[in-house]
């Protein structure tokens, strides 16, 4: 009878890279009896052959993620301002919905993260879609201030339960020993919301308004994401030992060749990483309100500025891209450590090289390819470093701070900006990326020393 790992007490199996897998329609056989994913039925399999798990789950919250994260986070780079229009009240109190929602979200993380772990990712992100399609209704049918800002608080929860915090930790119980692989494959889809959702809801603006644009919205994560994601986590992979011959060889994975951090050194290495998290979403979340604006003051035009910030999100996924054909051999401390250089650079040669199209193009390519790059690195160092039991619950503990940062840089850069000009915000954001890479190099630093193993291994 063949088993499936169970996400919380499976031993460290090494499993190989499966550069046999090419597609979501990759199949091989499982035997009859195969356990079903915590907090939830069907995931039995019969005999025959029947899709990947890894590559199964991927492809769906892949399409939900790019709904997900489109018809939330992404919403108001479109309707924001149409909201505004119509309904009178200041871009502040439209926007300022988003803040709401990313501070509820941080108070609910840890919490969010232990559900997970208790009951399954599975029923977990389902629920939260569920409640994104409520947010979102209610968002539209909101006539008073108070109303729509009550709208984000339940779009808050909602949204920590099916974006990436949740999407990793029910990869990670999908394929516990393929964990890195399946977040790089699946940060490939969410590159894409914005580049997708921000066409579609501009023209639904136009066509039907915003009201009826997040009602779409809401029935997409109603009837599309949510049955999908019930869908793609319906199974998990398969031991080794269970696997059809010739289709597992022997390798090393990267995710598990070391114990997970314990005691002391566990609780040194997550207030660590968790500063870098922290320090890097300061600067991240600053820029996604005020990227077009910080190019504009390095001398280039509105249009230029903003045909720019869209190549941020093409470098993202070609960072992604990279990540997953060939740095996949790299340590995730490794990669972080990469990841969050880039950040410095980016500001120096924006500050130090002079106003030009040419240094803004820099910038905003090396700035999109380090925050694609830090998306995997969140998930993949947790993993690394502290091990599958209690994977969600860890993710709900380093979220915490990164999601408060999200909330309240936008208007902490832009109260410095307004006071001291916005030489003296760039100032700040090369501050809090120098500190992001002082704060990795520690991290990297301090599980070297624990596992006893050189800088870089």
């Amino acid at each position: 009878m063949s088993r499936i790992i169970d996400a919380s007490r499976a031993p460290g199996v090494k499993i190989a890279k499966l550069p046999y897998i090419k597609k979501c329609g990759t199949k091989y056989k499982m035997k009859e009896g195969s356990a079903p994913v915590p907090g939830g039925d069907g995931a039995r399999m019969g005999d025959g052959n029947r899709p990947n798990p890894m590559m199964r789950a991927v492809c769906a919250l892949g399409i939900a993620e790019i709904i997900a994260w489109g018809t939330t986070f992404y919403a108001l780079g479109v309707l924001g301002r149409p909201i505004a229009a119509e309904t009178g009240w200041s871009q502040s109190l439209v926007f300022g919905g988003m803040t709401v929602a990313l501070l509820t979200s941080s108070v609910v993380s840890t919490w969010i993260g232990q559900l997970i772990d208790r009951y399954g990712a599975r029923p977990v992100m389902v629920l939260g879609l569920l409640l994104c399609a409520l947010g979102l209704s209610l968002v539209a049918v909101a006539r008073h201030e108070w109303a729509y800002l009550a709208s984000w608080v339940v779009l808050g929860p909602a949204m920590r339960m099916s974006l990436y915090d949740a999407a990793f930790a029910a990869l990670v119980q999908v394929a516990p020993t393929r964990g890195r692989r399946a977040i790089s494959y699946l940060t490939l889809f969410g590159g894409l919301a914005s580049t997708v959702f921000w066409p579609i809801g501009h023209w639904l603006n136009g066509a039907i308004g915003w009201r009826e644009t997040l009602l779409v919205f809401a029935g997409l994560n109603l009837f599309v994401a949510a049955p999908l994601t019930w869908w793609g986590l319906a199974t998990r992979e398969p031991e080794a030992a269970d696997a059809p011959p010739g289709t597992m060889p022997p390798a090393t994975n990267p995710d598990h060749d070391q114990p997970p951090l314990t005691g002391s050194a566990r609780l040194v290495a997550v207030v660590l990483f968790g500063s870098v998290l922290a320090s890097n979403s300061f600067v991240f979340g600053a820029l996604s309100a005020h990227l077009v604006s910080v190019l504009q003051a390095s001398g280039l035009a509105l249009g230029a500025a903003v045909a720019l910030a869209s190549l941020k999100g093409v470098a993202q996924v070609g960072g992604r891209f990279w990540e997953l054909c060939f740095a996949q051999g790299i340590s995730p401390v490794g990669l972080g450590r990469f990841a969050i250089v880039l950040l410095p650079l980016s500001f120096a040669v924006l500050m130090f090289l002079g106003s030009s199209y040419e240094t803004a193009l820099a910038f905003t390519l090396l700035l999109g390819v380090s925050n694609g790059l830090v998306t995997i690195v969140r998930g993949a160092v947790p993993l690394a470093l502290f091990g599958r039991d209690g994977y969600g619950t860890m993710i709900g503990i380093l979220a915490t701070p990164q999601l408060f940062m999200n909330a309240v840089s936008p208007f902490v850069f832009a109260a410095i900006v307004d006071t001291f000009g916005s030489r003296a915000g760039l100032w700040v954001l090369m501050g809090a990326s120098l500190f992001s890479i002082i704060a990795m190099e520690v991290t990297a630093r301090w599980v070297a020393h624990v596992r006893g193993r050189p800088l870089g291994t």
